[in-house]
């Protein structure tokens, strides 16, 4: 599970909205100073994500929250987003190169086009595994747990 930490901003009964800071990938190692790619990311402000989501969870305004996301079912959406079109490309274009190797084909830029509407139809088909519900459901980011928060301590003298 990916996890991710995010503040509640408001709760509409089961709906409750949370931010997130978006984080630079450059910036969390120690050359941040020495690095011209660090001071670039340190220049720019950091940008939030806001999310609405449904939770059952006792929730507060406030809250620190933990996102999760699962793994799994990403790193299958990833394989089928950059799989299924570089399949299709090459699937084709070899079957194109075959026709015009056999003389089916008058000239190669037949092969060509049909290797481009091979690698087409790649992302046709995952385009289409990807907006089915249940994948998108599996993709939904969850709340999963409330963040420990901290206990306020009084001392009590006589």
């Amino acid at each position: 599970m990916i996890e991710e930490q995010a503040t509640v901003v408001a709760i509409d009964k089961d709906n409750v909205t949370v931010t997130s800071l978006i984080k630079s990938a450059c910036g969390g190692c120690q050359q941040v100073d020495n690095c011209g790619s660090g001071q670039v990311a340190k220049a720019f402000p950091q940008k939030k994500l806001s999310l609405t989501l449904k939770s059952s969870l006792a929730l507060e305004l406030g809250d620190n929250v933990v996102l999760g996301l699962n793994e799994s079912a990403l790193l299958q959406s990833a394989w089928q987003v950059y799989l299924w079109p570089i399949l299709g490309l090459l699937m084709a274009s070899w079957f194109g190169q075959w026709l015009v190797i056999n003389t089916i084909l008058p000239h190669e830029i037949f092969a060509i086009i049909l290797g481009v509407l091979g690698g087409f139809g790649g992302f046709s088909l995952a385009k289409r595994q990807q907006i089915k519900s249940a994948t998108c459901a599996k993709l939904a980011p969850k709340i999963i747990r409330r963040e420990n928060q901290n206990i306020m301590i009084t001392e009590i003298t006589d």
